[in-house]
């Protein structure tokens, strides 16, 4: 396929797409641009009322979907086939915050396996089922995973989900290398200080307020956690991220980790005062 100037008003229009996590946050946040650029969505989730009122709000379909559990992953992906007859978007972002930090010394290694279970092995299921469906229907096909600004810098989760995001990264460019030979992409995206409820409630517990909103967080990460001062992240920039993706205008992007973090892990904002 060559690559067009011209970018479309509806950038996905006809193409079908499987958001995993997708009932809140960054997942409910894509389901929406997702279909206001023209997508058929199916909406996998474990939140089943938040997630069939967001599918029928956008048009779109909604499964039950531990991406933990193979089958519920092959599931979802069956349902966009027997619904539109293909697969075109495959976003693996269903995560979890998983154990809360401490010394690697007393880790409680049951719970790093259930967050393992899902950050990691969640990818791998929905790659491994979209890539069949894509492959065999010869079609050129985006799959993207949410990783974290955790696998790029120390100190910015727990040992667990530092690990398991950090896979996410090195996953996507293995099987970018074995997919790039039936057309299809493979990318992860990897966001830092969105105020999704896993961050607030994480910023809850460290802060003590329990009463913290998603605009407290952005507003924090704004002043003090980004290059863009003034400037927080909100789940809508990742999926403005997404969207870019999973359109043909990313036609030669690959095995690339596109980092939604306001300039955070690539300098160090506090000496900014030698530039003023």
């Amino acid at each position: 396929m060559e690559p067009s100037s011209k970018v479309s008003e509806k950038r996905l229009a006809g193409k079908v797409a499987v958001i995993t996590g997708g009932a809140r946050g960054i997942g409910a946040a894509t389901a929406k641009v997702f279909a206001q650029n023209g997508a058929h969505v199916i909406v996998a989730d474990i939140l089943d009322d938040l997630g069939a009122a967001l599918a029928d709000s956008i048009g779109g379909r909604y499964i039950h979907c531990d991406v933990a559990k193979e089958a519920d992953v092959e599931s979802a992906v069956e349902l966009a086939i027997k619904w539109k007859g293909q697969l075109d978007i495959m976003f693996n972002n269903a995560g979890i915050s998983g154990p809360a930090g401490g010394s690697i010394t007393s880790l409680d290694m049951d719970k790093v396996q259930c967050l393992l279970s899902v950050n990691v092995l969640g990818m791998l299921h929905g790659t491994k089922y979209a890539a069949r469906a894509m492959i065999k229907a010869k079609n050129r096909g985006s799959i993207i995973c949410t990783s974290s600004s955790a696998a790029i810098m120390g100190g910015l989760g727990s040992h667990g989900y530092t690990l398991s995001k950090e896979a996410i990264i090195g996953f996507v460019r293995s099987s970018a290398c074995e997919l790039g030979i039936h057309g299809i992409r493979v990318n992860s995206i990897s966001p830092h200080g969105v105020p999704t409820d896993m961050l607030v409630s994480a910023y809850r517990k460290f802060l003590g307020k329990v009463d913290m909103k998603a605009e407290d967080v952005r507003k924090i990460v704004g002043e003090r956690g980004t290059l863009l001062r003034g400037r927080g992240g909100a789940v809508e920039d990742v999926a403005m991220a997404a969207l870019f993706l999973a359109s043909d205008e990313a036609g030669f992007i690959t095995a690339h980790n596109l980092v939604v973090d306001g300039g955070y892990t690539s300098a160090n904002s506090a000496l900014s005062f030698i530039y003023q």
